[in-house]
């Protein structure tokens, strides 16, 4: 009976969904600033919103004027005034309010072309703040939405985050593979370790700029125990854990991006060196196993991982079509298992994905193109936010 409690339990906390209460600016603890001096022109602002709750958002430049945007879902500025923000008179004009169902809008006039150097959602309990830093640049590299009329149009559709996460919205864990004094493979005087955390640095601000937020297991030249990796990922709530890595093999054997799921025949083993290796209250979110058998710990965590696996087989669905889609060079068996160890946490969706084989010529040399780096970053970014849209529907229809 006991075990019975402790598996409805847990079900209860998988399928339970966060409060949709209303968030509140709050403007005494929000700010525009100035993060730099512009000596040939408009100086670095960076705008910081600090919310009761954590919300989904989005944020973008358009032109005509030049005016930053921020959307957020689910926020209520009524009560507000945009005079009122500290930092307000350092561009021409601050306006915001709500635009349509369910969604305010911010918008920003600046002093002249700016770029989007970062956005990211710092969650506490309970309040989150948005930052986003903006960088000025050139007329020629100002990369606005053609107007604002298409901005209306052609905004991403709001990401639907998983109603079975522990945070209203989406976290994406990035795991930059080895660091430190692991650099992973090697060739041609580069590192699979730098290599990885470029991409991840990159694959973070995009994520961030389309509202979802994203834990770094490493974001400088460190070396991160693999156990702690995955116990950074649940500390920050994540649903889905995506570690990045560019390894080597004999020439001519190995070529194009492969994604690694982990094998359902090792769960056993997996389980039982989980329940040795783990602190007992670090083995499923929600659920302390403090004082439990090993035995118990490891069926607890069998259960779970019935409902993780299809979930991480369907994330490796949607990244295999996008790459198709994009001309990303794939394996020849673009989908396999493994017994990694990054992959063996049962209560989150998880992948580890191989951006190509520094031993290629060719894999090595889209490693070190931006232009390739954007394009395999846009389809990750439309992976997860597929993803996560598709888990939201399903999990809807599971509960009918």
């Amino acid at each position: 009976m006991r075990w019975l409690a402790l598996i409805l339990a847990l079900c209860l906390t998988v399928s339970a969904a966060p409060a949709q209460e209303v968030a509140r600016l709050e403007p005494g603890s929000s700010s525009l600033t100035r993060t730099g001096r512009g000596w040939w022109g408009p100086p670095p602002l960076e705008l910081q919103l600090t919310l009761s709750r954590p919300v989904a958002y989005r944020a973008y430049l358009v032109a005509d004027p030049i005016r930053l945007v921020v959307d957020l879902k689910g926020a209520d500025l009524s009560g507000t005034r945009p005079e009122d923000l500290p930092g307000a008179d350092l561009v021409p004009a601050i306006r915001w309010g709500r635009f349509q169902r369910g969604w305010s809008r911010i918008v920003v006039e600046l002093p002249g072309p700016y770029r989007v150097a970062s956005a990211g959602q710092r969650t506490g309990d309970p309040q989150s703040r948005i930052t986003v830093a903006l960088r000025p640049v050139g007329t020629a590299d100002f990369y606005p939405r053609p107007s604002a009329a298409t901005a209306l149009r052609d905004l991403p559709s709001p990401v639907q985050f998983p109603e079975s996460g522990s945070r209203e919205g989406l976290v994406v864990a990035l795991d930059p593979g080895h660091g430190g004094f692991d650099p992973g493979a090697q060739s041609d005087g580069q590192t699979e370790a730098d290599l990885v955390l470029t991409f991840a640095q990159e694959l973070r601000t995009a994520l961030e700029a389309r509202g979802v937020s994203v834990v770094m297991t490493r974001d400088d030249d460190s070396f991160v125990r693999l156990e702690d990796r995955m116990t950074l990922a649940r500390e920050a709530g994540a649903q889905l854990f995506l570690s990045l890595h560019a390894d080597a093999l004999p020439t001519g054997q190995a070529a194009g991006a492969t994604i690694y799921l982990w094998d359902p025949d090792s769960d056993g083993r997996a389980a039982q060196q989980l329940a040795l290796r783990h602190d007992r209250d670090d083995l499923l979110a929600g659920i302390d196993l403090a004082g439990e058998d090993d035995a118990l710990a490891a069926a607890l965590m069998d259960f779970v991982r019935t409902d993780t696996q299809p979930r991480s087989e369907n994330f490796a669905r949607f990244l295999t079509s996008r790459m198709a889609l994009m001309g990303i060079g794939l394996h020849g068996r673009p989908v396999q298992d493994a017994a990694f160890s990054v992959l063996k946490s049962p209560d989150m969706p998880s992948a580890l994905l191989e951006l190509g084989f520094i031993s290629d010529d060719q894999d090595r040399a889209n490693l070190g193109d931006p232009l390739w780096r954007a394009r395999m970053v846009q389809v990750l970014v439309e992976s997860v936010t597929g993803w996560a849209r598709d888990e939201a529907v399903r999990a809807t229809m599971l509960r009918r």
